[in-house]
């Protein structure tokens, strides 16, 4: 017997070997699978045959973000595939993994609400096998253009996307589907994604869904759980920058100089910012001049956590 939303549930083997999880209140509300091995995902898929099927890979700690992806594979798809999985190899030595927040309970609830078909919750050892340590010195790892990677977020967080490319494929040999859904907040990492799509000729749809954000402005996101209500404040600097940019580049200031320029009236002392680039869209190219192809990107510590945002200026 597990628990879920506060109610007893019972537990049914399928043929594939997952784990069909009823909930039950008097009668069935609805049921998906979780498994945690490759065996019991690849067995469960293979029953899906001739469906389209959507994979929204995550990390966890969903919020509703993560669930606009999940609604879009939905609307999308007959059957959808949600991942929650950390993933080490993507992480610095210095960085957050060990107090990345783990709420697999509450990802289950969130995932049931919207009728998720299949969650697949691995450990490390199953995902990367046992003995190896974790780096290139013993692991294949997918290694994107350094073109793409030499920047942004690739600038200072050296192999991070080495190890998201290769779990994501990792992840899209699992499951074998036919769309991938991403965020725009991430939107470097859609980028590289595609990039090794088109490059790898994986048979696969990436499909990028809107930036989500509290009433207040502020992206959504994993991490916004560390920030203090005084530290989410100072946060919103983050989109007041980008608004700021895209407003005046809609009154006619192409220069992203200048346009850059426009962003250091908005931070203080509470503010250490990383980048703040105006490059092209899909290519992550760098302009002298903004067009309607170009976005807008920001990273900033606040009290210490990292957080990025984007804005489209020609949209």
């Amino acid at each position: 017997m597990f628990l879920l939303l506060n109610k007893k549930i019972n537990i049914a083997p399928n043929p594939s070997g997952a784990i069909i999880i009823y909930v039950l209140k008097g009668v069935i509300e609805g049921y998906y699978m979780l498994v945690h091995t490759i065996d019991e995902v690849k067995n469960t898929v293979k029953e899906w045959k001739d469906l389209k099927v959507g994979l929204v890979p995550t990390m966890g700690a969903l919020h509703e973000g993560h669930l606009s992806l999940i609604k879009k594979a939905k609307e999308t798809c007959d059957k959808v595939v949600v991942s929650v999985f950390v993933n080490p190899i993507q992480f610095g030595p210095s960085e957050d993994f060990d107090k990345y927040p783990r709420t697999l309970d509450k990802d289950m609830e969130l995932c049931n609400s919207v009728g998720v078909d299949l969650v697949f919750a691995p450990t490390p050892k199953e995902m990367y096998g046992e003995g190896n340590r974790l780096s290139n010195d013993t692991l294949t790892y997918v290694c994107p253009p350094f073109f793409y990677v030499n920047k942004l977020c690739g600038k200072t967080r050296v192999g991070h996307f080495d190890g998201v490319c290769t779990v994501v494929l990792k992840l899209f040999n699992i499951v074998q589907p036919n769309y991938g859904f991403f965020g725009q907040k991430d939107a470097q990492q859609v980028i590289i994604i595609k990039k090794m799509v088109k490059d790898l000729n994986v048979p696969i749809e990436i499909i990028q869904c809107p930036i989500v954000r509290e009433e207040s402005g502020l992206a959504l996101s994993s991490r916004n759980k560390y920030l203090s209500e005084e530290g989410k404040k100072d946060a919103l600097v983050l989109s007041q920058i980008l608004k700021n940019i895209k407003a005046c580049y809609q009154k006619g200031i192409t220069d992203v100089s200048a346009l850059k320029e426009t962003a250091y009236s908005y931070l203080t002392d509470k503010h250490d910012m990383e980048y703040l680039e105006i490059l092209d869209r899909n290519t992550l190219e760098e302009k002298s001049n903004a067009d309607r192809e170009s976005i807008a990107l920001i990273a900033c510590r606040v009290e210490g956590v990292r957080l990025i945002d984007n804005i489209y200026l020609g949209e």
